[in-house]
């Protein structure tokens, strides 16, 4: 997820734009996406960016192994040390990295996280499995797609294109983090380490 929508930058005057059905829907469709283009999801390796990104990706594996018949691999992919923006902010703690079993040599790996914005957490998360191996072709499934690329990043699978302004935050909400489903609209508090 990028920087821009954590939680120090979304004020309480969030409102909610997506609740928990909408999101459901959304995980269902890119199911049904994922499965048609990619011909089955025989060779499909779901690995979330952490934090909301992992649980994503575990109902995304849930949904594809209801239309399948078949269980689809899911780990999560820690991009911390990868990212170009350590030195501008505070320490950050490192994630888990679990690749499964059988690994993404020659697999068609399927990066799952929330919220697309400048596109430097999937350049950085490229960076990391670069380091693991070499899969036969890498995808992006995303909750939220909310413009404003600084990088030639784009999503194959959108829940929702939410256009956004750059004074304004994207927040998602999943029950096994925060309680509750939803995706949240607010203003952008200031930043005094400028950093995103």
């Amino acid at each position: 997820m990028d920087a821009n929508s954590s939680d120090a930058a979304v004020q309480l005057a969030a409102r909610p734009v997506l609740e928990g059905p909408d999101i459901a829907r959304m995980l269902t469709r890119i199911a049904h996406e994922i499965v048609e283009r990619a011909k089955g999801a025989d060779d499909v390796v779901l690995l979330g960016i952490p934090t909301r990104g992992v649980f994503l990706a575990r109902r995304l594996a849930a949904k594809l192994e209801e239309i399948t018949g078949r269980a689809v691999p899911v780990g999560s992919l820690d991009i911390t040390m990868y990212r170009d923006d350590l030195r501008l902010g505070p320490a950050r703690a490192l994630a888990r990295t679990e690749i499964p079993a059988d690994g993404i040599e020659g697999r068609l790996v399927l990066l799952v996280d929330d919220v697309l914005f400048s596109g430097r957490t999937i350049r950085a998360a490229l960076d990391a499995l670069g380091d693991i191996g070499r899969p036969r072709a890498v995808q992006l499934a995303v909750l939220v797609d909310r413009g404003h690329r600084e990088l030639p990043i784009r999503a194959d699978y959108v829940g929702k294109n939410l256009p956004t302004s750059l004074r304004e935050a994207v927040k998602v909400q999943l029950t096994e983090e925060d309680g509750r489903d939803a995706v949240l609209l607010g203003v952008k508090e200031a930043n005094p380490a400028g950093g995103r």
